[in-house]
């Protein structure tokens, strides 16, 4: 079985790309703490393990418009190995994480908290926009599939 759980923070923003045939691919990198690691003094350094994941289509459009430097989440997925030869002539292989899923590890708060403020949120609409059946409107061209929480 290959199954990969991963839980850690983004090193830097989402590499977002599109195929030739319109399929969104985003490439990020996971720093993972390890529990402890001895260190040679005798003491326990925490450390970090730098994981590459990539993500298609519909998850790579959802790291796309909600994955920022930063910010936690947990990923499951499997390893894929592979290959390619380098303008150099050199053999380099590769080891992923092909995301399945993802989700977010950390509430907003503590996401701002941790990221020195740093957290964008995106835009919604204003409380004013409720009706008075106390549900709000939603702006025309929004869709939901996107969401987090379906």
């Amino acid at each position: 079985m290959n199954r990969v759980i991963l839980m850690g923070r983004l090193t830097r923003e989402p590499d977002i790309r599109y195929s030739q045939n319109g399929m969104a691919v985003a490439r990020y990198t996971l720093a993972v703490d390890r529990r402890f690691a001895r260190s040679s003094d005798g003491g326990n350094d925490q450390t970090a393990d730098f994981i590459s994941c990539v993500a298609f289509g519909k998850s790579a459009e959802f790291a796309e418009k909600y994955l920022h430097q930063g910010t936690k989440i947990a990923v499951t997925g499997r390893i894929q190995t592979g290959s390619y030869t380098n303008r150099d002539g050199q053999k380099v292989y590769t080891t992923d994480v092909v995301v399945e899923d993802q989700e977010f590890a950390e509430s907003k708060n503590a996401a701002a908290q941790n990221t020195g403020g740093a957290y964008r949120q995106t835009a919604r609409p204003e409380p004013s926009a409720a009706l008075d059946d106390g549900f709000m409107n939603i702006p025309d061209g929004v869709e939901d599939e996107g969401l987090p929480f379906n």
